[in-house]
């Protein structure tokens, strides 16, 4: 009888194994076979910005030695599938780009979302009601209506529902948008001010939770399609602009109790939400609160995140970022915020921001992140407007005295990822020998494999780059970074 017992779980084991392996879909191989490599170079003290350098044949890799310095590829490891790269359509944005010549915002456009013009964003963020990127406080209800009879998107009419759409238009019809509530209206809080911290009252929590539905339904009326929300930025930061505190639990209970349920019942529950929105430095503990409670987690696509916790003087901490997705595999990551603070007119070629970015998108790719949005697309000459005076980079300025847009360092190092990986391609495994260089690759769906090297020595550097038993001899200048498409 044992035996018997034995053989048909034995059989059935078997029956399931072969089922499953029969229901995956094989990994499509990829082979350096008949392909030669494209690089592409920005690079400080030179006029290279995604310019072609480099057609590059493979050749016969031997074992490398500890002298020398080396990338590695290795196709057959994959990871998570990209969602794309964007930046946020704020009304300080919007407001710039309403005051150039035609010809002007048709060259921003394509310079953003034009994949073969520009560098193809995919991804949009924007906000729900005002930001410090406003040129002044403003909401969509009248104060005092907690029933939301009052709701009107009138004021996103004149420039950001523009530019949303021109964007979408440019990008081939489609951006993956979503939205960030910055405040909830005054009468609504604990300090009766969108301003300066306070908290969402216990009895507005429903009426808040009724608000997202109707931007969500209001924007798509229009046209544009919000896949997303995020709960509140920056939710531990007291700002002296619109802002709002949630501790994790508060954030939770708000999650779980009010915006899914509201969401859901709404006919919204395929919108996805997003939890944290804030710093590296609390992330793992934010996600631990929230994604360990099953009746919230049910509700949260992921995780948002921004790169300020250096504000401390402090290193990035790049490694939470690690921490959340082997903790919770199942949730996204998403940076959904990073920007150059301290506007500085004298500093629009700055290279260290731009290498801001490259370590910060190579980092948090290698550590999980499906998404990386940028802060705002266009700002003027004085790094706003900002309401109260926060100023800051942006990739690309508008001088509007001049009518001229400045294109920062910051923008062709986006570009060599934006414009490379595509929506949904898979990252690949990618070493590097030396702390010399950082990398990471992607593979797209039309087979093209992206390697993007980023060197910020000030010495110029020889590596090999090697994929399995071939390689080539790769150049990359000082302080540079490179796309190598193959």
């Amino acid at each position: 009888m044992t035996k018997i017992i034995f053989i048909i779980t034995t059989c059935l084991c078997f029956s399931l194994s072969v089922l499953s392996q029969k229901s995956q879909k094989p990994v499509q191989k990829f082979t350096t076979t008949n392909k030669k490599i494209t690089v592409y170079t920005t690079a400080d003290k030179t006029k290279l910005r995604l310019t072609p350098t480099d057609n590059l044949d493979f050749t016969a890799s031997k074992q490398p030695i500890e002298t020398e310095i080396s990338v590695f590829v290795e196709p057959s490891k994959r990871f998570q599938t990209f969602m794309g790269i964007g930046g946020a359509i704020t009304d300080a944005s919007a407001e710039i780009f309403a005051k150039l010549s035609k010809e002007k915002q048709q060259e921003f456009l394509n310079a953003y979302y034009d994949a073969q013009k520009g560098i193809g964003y995919s991804l949009l963020r924007t906000t729900i009601q005002s930001s410090d990127f406003s040129s002044r406080s403003y909401s969509y209800i009248e104060e005092g209506d907690k029933d939301l009879k009052t709701f009107s998107i009138d004021h996103d009419r004149k420039y950001r529902i523009p530019l949303i759409k021109d964007a979408i238009k440019t990008a081939g019809g489609k951006l993956t948008t979503y939205a960030t509530p910055w405040s909830p209206n005054a009468f609504m809080k604990s300090n009766k001010d969108v301003l300066k911290g306070g908290k969402l009252l216990p009895e507005f929590f429903q009426p808040w939770a009724n608000f997202y539905a109707k931007f969500i339904k209001a924007y798509n009326k229009e046209g544009i399609p919000i896949w997303g929300t995020s709960v509140q930025n920056e939710p531990m930061a007291t700002q002296t602009w619109e802002s709002c505190l949630y501790t994790a639990d508060e954030e939770r209970d708000f999650l779980k109790n009010y915006l899914g349920p509201t969401l859901k019942k709404e006919g919204l529950g395929d919108v996805k939400i997003i939890a944290w929105d804030h710093n590296r430095d609390l992330m793992v503990q934010r996600a631990n609160v929230i994604f360990s409670d099953p009746e919230a987690s049910k509700y949260v696509w992921g995780m948002g995140f921004h790169w300020y916790e250096t504000w401390t003087g402090a290193q990035p901490m790049f490694e939470n970022v690690a921490r959340v997705h082997e903790a919770y595999p199942d949730k996204k990551l998403m940076f959904t915020e990073g920007c150059v603070e301290r506007f500085d007119d004298t500093k629009y070629q700055f290279w260290p921001n731009a290498e801001r970015y490259g370590t910060s998108m190579i980092n948090d790719f290698n550590n999980g992140t499906v998404a990386w949005t940028d802060w705002n697309i266009l700002l003027d000459e004085r790094g706003g407007p900002n309401h109260v005076g926060n100023f800051c980079f942006a990739p690309i300025h508008a001088d509007t005295n001049t009518g001229q847009l400045i294109y920062t360092p910051s923008y062709y190092y986006i570009g060599h990822f934006s414009k490379f990986i595509r929506p949904n391609a898979q990252r690949v495994a990618t070493s590097v020998s030396r702390s010399y260089l950082l990398s990471t690759s992607f593979l797209n769906t039309d087979g093209k494999m992206a390697t993007i090297v980023m060197n910020h020595t000030d010495n110029e550097i020889t590596y090999n780059f090697i994929i399995g038993t071939e390689k080539s001899i790769v150049k990359i200048p000082a302080h540079a970074i490179q796309t190598l498409v193959y």
